[in-house]
């Protein structure tokens, strides 16, 4: 069975679009830090922020986050 993992690439292009530090997207959406430290780390978080993340910027999970498989070279 191939490893996956959750990506959060798009969520920080959102960021860059909106001009946004990680810092001021945290206030924006109230996350704990612990949890932007999971998403920066590509981990799996709770579905209520990624709920609250999708309010914060109207947009849908897909826009936020993939569900990617992991290269061999990770194992």
């Amino acid at each position: 069975m191939s490893k996956r993992y959750l990506c959060y690439n798009k969520l920080w292009k959102i960021l860059i679009d909106k001009k946004m530090n990680q810092a001021e997207f945290r206030n924006f959406v109230d996350v704990s830090s612990g949890t932007l430290t999971k998403l920066r780390n590509d981990r799996e978080v709770a579905m209520s922020v990624l709920i609250k993340i999708c309010n914060a910027f109207d947009c849908d999970i897909a826009d936020i986050c993939e569900y990617k498989k992991a290269e061999e070279s990770e194992k």
